[in-house]
């Protein structure tokens, strides 16, 4: 699978394995405990640095030359962390799965819990923050082929 020259790539997209070097086929990942499974490893959230703080994630599905046309990741943002306020053409589905946090969606803000889940529609200015004690761990589940954030402020 290879990309035009012109199509823009998703800085949600760093560290997988490019699509051509792997073949499509099915994969199980064995949850070893803590949010953590065996042969996936942790990534930094985005290549640069940009309003962001304290967060990991881990590609579950998508970067490993899967034909889904959508992916699963797993994010952590720690105590006093957060993700970039930022708005893009693609669309968000967040579930919580680990202790709770705060969803920006545009001037709306929502505390997240255990398995709360949100729809983040395209071009809404959005955000994950963590003001709590404990980490907070969400799915996101995001289209394949997705434009690059706007990040704001």
């Amino acid at each position: 699978m290879k990309k035009k020259r012109d199509e823009k790539v998703s800085c949600c997209e760093i560290g997988g394995r490019k699509a051509s070097a792997v073949r499509n086929r099915s994969a199980f990942y064995r949850h070893k405990g803590e949010m953590c499974w065996r042969g996936v490893r942790d990534e930094p959230y985005k290549p640069e640095a940009g309003g962001w703080s304290r967060i990991m994630r881990r590609v579950l599905v998508g970067g490993r030359g899967e034909s889904a046309k959508f992916h699963v990741r797993y994010f952590e943002i720690a105590p006093g962390g957060n993700s970039s306020l930022e708005r893009h053409r693609h669309e968000h589905v967040v579930i919580c799965v680990k202790g709770k946090g705060v969803v920006r969606m545009g001037k709306s803000k929502k505390q997240m819990e255990f398995m709360d889940t949100v729809y983040i529609s395209p071009d809404t200015v959005h955000q994950l923050v963590n003001p709590f004690e404990g980490p907070f761990g969400f799915l996101c589940i995001v289209n394949a082929k997705r434009d690059r954030p706007e990040v704001l402020g």
